[in-house]
């Protein structure tokens, strides 16, 4: 049995719903309007890519995304563990050998640990997690035990925040070489790596979440939900960095629109 089998036989199991669900091509599209929240948009990533973060910001971002980096595998066997199909466990058990490395591939938490070197971190000073704000471990934690405790195919649209992620990975690699000159230009590859594999795993997390969730409205509607959840965790993740590294001006109680 193939991938393409076993997403037919996802296709086939259709539950009773009052509301019709809504195209494959339109909730494809919902998806992606959640990009509107993406922390491409986060004040911490807008200074970032301006180049108004200083040295010791850029190294306080590096260190604290490293925890971010080196859970991602953790929560992708988390997918595999609760997944019964071997074809979907094929595809995606290449997410972990991309972080991992595998044979002569490094993997891309190793090529994090460079672009630490690349800003001005040693490497025990990554490894170490001592820069990681407990508010960025949380963030991230609830991520991980999401996905260990979700259904596999909500897990993976959780993962769909890969739809937005070439966008910010090219932005870096276009505005650091002008922006921040001091970065050593050889530890920058991670973001070159995860071009091209964002654009491949989100292809099959993608037609995953189409074929489960359209058996109905409630099912598109909760797969918006859990990436909005996601969303909401990187947006955290950023709200975490930011507090650890910037002067917040705390001026009282917002005043409601």
């Amino acid at each position: 049995m193939d991938t393409k089998t076993v997403l037919t036989e996802l296709e086939s199991a259709k539950t009773e719903d009052l509301v019709e669900p809504w195209s494959k091509a339109e909730f494809e599209e919902l998806l992606k309007q959640k990009g509107t929240s993406y922390h491409i948009y986060h004040p911490f990533h807008v200074m970032m890519a301006e180049g108004k973060l200083s040295k010791e910001q850029l190294r306080g971002w590096v260190a604290n995304r490293f925890y971010y980096q080196i859970s991602i595998p953790i929560k992708d066997a988390a997918i595999l563990s609760n997944c019964p199909h071997p074809e979907i466990r094929k595809e995606w058990i290449q997410r972990i050998l991309d972080h991992d490395g595998f044979e002569d591939d490094d993997g891309g938490i190793e090529a994090w640990i460079g672009l630490g070197g690349a800003v001005g971190l040693t490497r025990e000073e990554v490894t170490s997690l001592k820069h990681v704000a407990p508010a960025a471990r949380f963030a991230v934690d609830a991520y991980v035990n999401f996905a260990r405790r979700a259904s596999w195919q909500e897990a993976i649209a959780s993962s769909l925040t890969e739809l937005f992620a070439p966008h910010i990975h090219q932005q870096r690699l276009d505005t650091w070489p002008e922006k921040y000159p001091w970065v050593d230009p050889k530890g920058m590859k991670y973001f070159k790596y995860r071009l091209g594999q964002a654009r491949r795993d989100v292809q099959h997390g993608l037609e995953v979440t189409k074929t489960f969730f359209s058996q109905s409205r409630a099912l598109q509607e909760r797969a918006l939900e859990i990436l909005q959840f996601k969303l909401d965790v990187l947006w955290a993740l950023a709200d975490a960095i930011m507090l650890q590294n910037c002067e917040i001006d705390i001026k009282g109680a917002k005043v409601k629109k």
